[in-house]
């Protein structure tokens, strides 16, 4: 086999480079790329000395004996230790200037409010604990959350985290379905939920999704229940109670339990492209050393930040940027519970200037959507508040890049393009905002003991610019331990590819100056006429005409080609679609990135098919370019209607 189909062809081409701003670089925690230099040689030349440095940022009851246990595939950090994540993100705060600091401001969609001083909050947790024990559970045992964006999510989160219960949250949005097999692949003791929450205007209903779950989940013994919408819900007798009854009268003394710094924290299930989804499972110390420190670093967070990352808790993102690393550090975290287009598309603009938040972590769909609804909803409103915008969630594509800088940061702020995954628990690759110069679309350089490389299919690092495999060649504190009940399923996943390092299922490229630029997953590559194609690439290039707004790219079977390249597409609301435009993307794009990577079919359509993440759903796309149908599983699909209008345009 050739080399041009055993690596990734990289096409794209980016040469503008933003250095930090001034001012900014004066403030920050790392203010220059010496002081970047200095942390990640100490990293590589003594990581485990490096890492116990490290840890002392945390409280640990009993430090640790061994910093670090390998036996590939298996990590233990900070053996011996003991720690408790809970007291970390709240205790700790309470005897210093943070006690009557809100760590919490939340905003429903119907626009109410509520705001948590650490005092306040801690409290909380303590009397949500106390009830989790009252009910039976205890360290070890299992916890699912299937709730709204509220603040008892986050209050569940860390009152499991306090008695060393396992939290499994499951996105809100699920099916009952998806809530059964979860529940029952984790053996949850416990479920925590709403009556429901409130989405585009409209209630989502939760409870009955629970009770039709309920109905096969023989480890469930109780089902707490948190009124937030009111509407009438079946409570069953002797499963049943809800939370505000429980409160009541719960103590607000509950002291952490001191845990082993490898007690398992959460189980997260992500959704596989094919078969059952994966628990990946989470410890406690590594997993917060590590958001712990990225929040600090990447997000350059001081105490007078509010710091709003849009991510919901039933994602990773929600898990460590939401609640973990930012309390830890005692930050104030903004939560909202709504869309971003709700009532109108400037929701997200009004709030940023109402709470003043300086901090603003978002995902590259959410941008594009941004994009495409106009500038002008953005322009209404002073967000002067804002120095640090981030991004998080997929590639980003530069025109995408660029129009957050100017539009949103008003050219001034800091952009931080962040990659990592529900497995690696918190960022890897990142821009020090402060140091780092940044390029649009690029990921930047990886962070202190972060050793990450780009190797061909024989798992040789390959030149600058030539695209590759992404791995990661040593163990880090905040890795996924395992996956939950399938430990063969981890070995062979993670670690089988490329003998010796981890294997994160993306591609890559790394350019003269050490940048990588993600290129998306590897299942999203498409071998045409002999070259391996980044989707990601071609996408990017789409996007940088000014008709198109979002554009999705997959390959179909093609007998001459192998795979022929179909375009799916959305514009801006003041172009139209034609045959005319159809091909001059066709051109726009060969000359930006080559004839190569010309599209053979372009489709436009209103919308696409997108999780409740936000990413775009690829494999039905690729179904819909094959055979005009979707067989496979669309539980994580935000809108069905979007498939039906999709197969409508196929007919």
């Amino acid at each position: 086999m050739s080399s041009s189909t055993q690596n990734i062809d990289s096409v794209l081409h980016e040469e503008r480079v933003f250095p930090p701003p001034i001012d900014f670089a004066k403030r920050a925690r790392i203010s220059s790329m010496e002081d970047y230099e200095n942390l990640r040689r100490e990293a590589h030349d003594a990581p485990e000395a490096f890492w116990a440095r490290m840890a002392e940022e945390l409280h640990w009851f009993k430090k640790w004996d061994t910093v670090l246990k390998w036996e590939e595939p298996h990590a233990e950090w900070f053996v011996g230790g003991r720690v408790n994540v809970s007291y970390n993100c709240l205790d700790r705060h309470l005897e210093t200037h943070r006690r009557n600091k809100a760590a919490i401001i939340w905003e429903g969609e119907p626009g109410e409010t509520r705001t948590l001083t650490y005092a306040q909050l801690h409290a909380e947790v303590c009397r949500f604990a106390n009830v989790l024990k009252s009910l039976g559970a205890q360290a070890g045992d299992r916890v699912a959350l299937y709730m709204p964006m509220i603040p008892e999510l986050a209050i569940a989160c860390l009152a499991c985290a306090r008695i060393g219960a396992t939290h499994n949250v499951v996105f809100g949005g699920f099916s009952a379905e998806a809530l059964r097999d979860r529940i029952n692949d984790s053996g949850c003791k416990l479920v925590v939920t709403a009556d429901g929450g409130f989405r585009r205007g409209s209630e989502i209903r939760l409870k009955p999704a629970v009770d039709e779950a309920l109905q096969s989940t023989p480890t469930i013994e109780h089902c707490i229940v948190v009124k937030r919408t009111g509407s009438d819900v079946a409570m069953q007798q002797g499963r049943d109670e809800w939370w505000h009854e429980l409160m009541q009268n719960s103590s607000s003394d509950c002291p952490a339990e001191e845990l082993p710094s490898e007690h398992p924290l959460f189980i997260l299930y992500t959704s596989g492209t094919t078969g059952k989804p994966k628990g990946i499972l989470h410890t406690t110390g590594g997993y917060l050393l590590g958001t712990h420190l990225t929040t600090q670093w990447v997000f350059d967070i001081r105490d007078t930040d509010v710091y709003w990352c849009t991510a919901d808790i039933g994602w990773v993102t929600g898990h460590s940027y939401v609640v973990y690393g930012p309390l830890s550090t005692g930050a104030t975290v903004f939560m909202y519970e709504g869309a971003p287009n709700h009532p109108d598309p400037s929701r997200f603009w009004k709030m940023i200037e109402r709470h003043g938040v300086n901090i603003f972590y978002t995902a590259p769909t959410a941008i594009r959507s941004f994009l495409k609804w106009g500038e002008e909803w953005v322009r209404k409103h002073d967000l002067s508040s804002l120095r640090l915008l981030g991004t998080v969630g997929e590639p980003i594509n530069p025109e995408a890049w660029m129009w957050y800088r100017k539009v949103v940061g008003n050219e001034r702020c800091p952009v931080v393009d962040t990659w990592w995954q529900t497995e690696t628990g918190a960022i890897m690759i990142a821009p020090l905002p402060g140091a780092t110069p940044t390029k649009p679309g690029s990921a930047t350089l990886p962070l202190p003991g972060v050793e990450a490389d780009v190797v061909s299919k024989a798992g040789e690092s390959v030149e600058a610019n030539a695209g590759g495999y992404l791995v990661i060649r040593r163990p880090w504190p905040s890795m996924l331990r395992t996956i939950w009940g399938d430990d063969e399923r981890y070995r062979k996943g993670y670690w089988s590819e490329f003998p010796g390092a981890y294997f994160a299922g993306d591609g890559a490229r790394r350019d003269r100056e050490g940048y990588f630029w993600i290129m998306g997953r590897v299942d999203d590559v498409i071998n045409t006429s002999g070259h391996r194609l980044s989707t990601m690439e071609i996408e990017s290039a789409l996007v940088s005409h000014e008709a198109v707004a979002e554009a999705a790219v997959v390959g179909r079977p093609d007998d001459l080609k192998g795979s022929a390249i179909v375009a799916f597409v959305t514009l801006e609301g003041q172009h139209a679609a034609s045959d005319e435009l159809r091909e001059e993307l066709r051109r726009h794009v060969a000359h930006e990135i080559g004839a190569l990577a010309r599209p053979d079919e372009i489709r436009f359509s209103d919308m696409l098919p997108k999780t409740r993440s936000g990413k775009i759903m690829r494999r039905l796309l690729r179904e819909i370019a094959t055979s005009g149908s979707v067989a496979g599983d669309v539980t994580t699909l935000e809108d069905i209607s979007v498939l039906e209008k999709l197969r409508a345009e196929e007919e």
